[in-house]
């Protein structure tokens, strides 16, 4: 119960306090009745849930990266990186591409955010195509550099994973599929008069995911302290970057639920706070060494999204976000237990050499 408090308490603090602001919209905007703000209050706690769901995996490469971070940078991404999730990814980074994407100003689509939400839900989901493209190219080589990896020595997947590690030996091979891919996507899924759109969203993509992975390697020098502020600087950005992959595809998937920003905004604020928390537990409790290959199955998660993003682009298919959070909790499902049958495996290897 102690530990309970100590990683989660803040984010149960922060869901009291949204679910109160959706009760309390509701019931303004309701006309001061009970019912629409018990209806806020559901649909609240439903986006949380849904934003939960579908950053799972997130938090497990999150705990990956943040604990081999040094210990200041841990404490800015759990209290600067929690303002930049809540209100720059989920808020502010939607509306400056609606104004890019709709050539607003962005005064216009913050007044349009709140005064007509039907018309910014409308000029959001028209940016679908730029959202899933940049979104699908980062986390296809999120996952490809994991898996071809050259250097991984534990497997999941033993035959699979040690043929893509042997191909990953060719420099930057993940970033030809990456493009590859964007290709094939943009050719075949996209219309005509966005294909254009789409791969320079794609290419931004990749273009960031190679900038924010070099960060870390740029700064070769012989002061420790500074190397180590330098890494956590490019951990810290690599993981806002990410944040904000999973995120978007989430933004527009709760308009399916309601137009009102408020309680959009206090649904994701709720399940990325309880994600951030839970990555803080995973790192403290050692989950990672516990499960070994918790992070192969979060980064299966994270290849399966992409996937779906890009899928998505085209306007003839339509994958529901459950769907999507089902597949990513399914990985880490299966990771978990296959790590707890490895387990036992080993206990008793070494309980019959001791015998």
């Amino acid at each position: 119960m102690l530990n309970f408090r100590k990683n989660f308490g803040f984010a149960v603090i922060v869901a009291i306090v949204c679910l109160a602001v959706a009760f309390f919209d509701g019931f303004l905007q309701g006309g001061h009745t009970v019912g629409p703000a018990l209806q806020a209050l559901v649909i609240a706690g439903l986006l949380g849930i849904l934003e939960l769901s579908l950053s799972f995996d997130n938090a497990v490469v999150n705990a990956a990266v943040l604990r081999n971070m040094d210990p200041a940078w841990q404490r800015r991404f759990l209290t600067i990186g929690i303002l930049i999730a809540v209100f720059g990814m989920r808020f502010l980074f939607p509306i400056v591409i609606v104004a890019l994407t709709a050539h607003l100003g962005l005064a216009q689509v913050v007044q349009e955010a709140f005064g007509n939400p039907a018309a910014y839900a409308a000029h959001l989901t028209a940016a679908h195509v730029p959202i899933s493209a940049f979104g699908g190219c980062f986390l296809l080589l999120v996952f490809l550099q994991y898996l071809m990896d050259p250097e991984k020595e534990l497997h999941w997947i033993d035959p699979l994973e040690r043929r893509l590690a042997a191909i990953g030996k060719l420099d930057t091979i993940q970033v030809v599929l990456t493009a590859a891919v964007l290709l094939l996507a943009t050719f075949t899924l996209v219309p005509a008069a966005a294909q254009l759109t789409a791969l320079s969203a794609g290419l931004i993509g990749i273009i960031l995911y190679l900038i924010v992975n070099a960060l870390g390697n740029l700064f070769d020098v012989d002061d420790f302290a500074a190397k180590a502020g330098a890494a956590g600087l490019a951990s810290f950005i690599y993981l806002e970057v990410l944040d904000a992959s999973f995120s978007l595809d989430g933004v527009i998937g709760a308009f399916a639920l309601t137009n009102n920003i408020v309680i959009i905004a206090a649904g994701l604020t709720i399940g990325a706070v309880f994600v951030r928390s839970l990555t803080v537990s995973m790192v403290r409790s050692g989950t990672l060494d516990a499960y070994r290959f918790l992070e192969h199955g979060a980064h299966y998660g994270i290849g399966a999204l992409a996937a779906i993003m890009l899928l998505s682009m085209s306007p003839r298919i339509e994958i529901p976000e459950v769907v999507t959070g089902l597949i990513g909790a399914g990985f880490i499902g299966l990771a978990v237990w296959t790590s707890m049958l490895a387990n036992r495996r080993d206990s008793g290897s070494v309980s019959s050499t001791d015998d």
